[in-house]
């Protein structure tokens, strides 16, 4: 079967089937059961006060199989007393993330996109894993730029500069490297406008 990337939005999930529940649920299983995460979840899914209207989700997906995933927020968002996550966690309202995570002010900028949730699953093998992380972070660029960002603000793994410098993407730490729960993540600034890949 092949490897799909989709972009998800508000918009297009009905045109996806169960893609956006999968997305939710592979989440549920990357973060609550893997990494031991305290987060909401119903129904199998995880889900926080981010997934809204405002935000989109990356899928890398075989049919209906989720095998990585990402969520984008404008830097821009709003609802209620939540802008978006990396923010609002240097704001101190988030207990679960450091409010030291960023070495600057977090920005407010409709060019600027916070990417967070970012997952492999672990089911998917070792050989093509790879591969998974090429097409979601091709894919990630590809739908930013389609929302006119010139910049991506990430909370992701601490190893993601092996997997920028593979894509000949321009990249930079935006903030210290942290141990969340055990796992070692850091904030990187992604420079679309400077990027080899056009």
């Amino acid at each position: 079967m092949d490897m799909l990337t989709t972009t998800l939005s508000f918009e297009n999930m009905h045109m996806h089937g169960e893609l956006m529940v999968n997305l939710l649920r592979a989440r549920k299983q990357s973060f609550i059961v893997q990494n031991k995460w305290d987060l909401p979840e119903v129904a199998g899914m995880e889900y926080d006060q981010y997934d809204t209207p405002a935000s989109s989700w990356i899928a890398v997906h075989e049919g209906e199989r989720v095998m990585a995933g990402v969520r984008l927020t404008p830097t821009t968002a709003r609802c209620g007393m939540y802008s978006y996550m990396l923010r609002d966690a240097q704001k101190g309202m988030l207990d679960s993330i450091p409010s030291n995570l960023l070495f600057d002010e977090a920005p407010i900028d409709p060019r600027v996109l916070d990417a967070t949730r970012v997952f492999v699953a672990r089911d998917v093998p070792a050989e093509q894993r790879m591969e998974v992380q090429t097409q979601l972070m091709e894919k990630l660029i590809s739908s930013a730029r389609a929302m006119n960002a010139r910049e991506v603000l990430g909370l992701v793994p601490a190893v993601w500069p092996r997997w920028i410098r593979r894509l000949g993407l321009v990249a930079y730490a935006a903030g210290p490297v942290m141990l969340i729960d055990g796992v070692p993540v850091q904030v990187a600034r992604m420079d679309l406008s400077n990027s080899h890949r056009h």
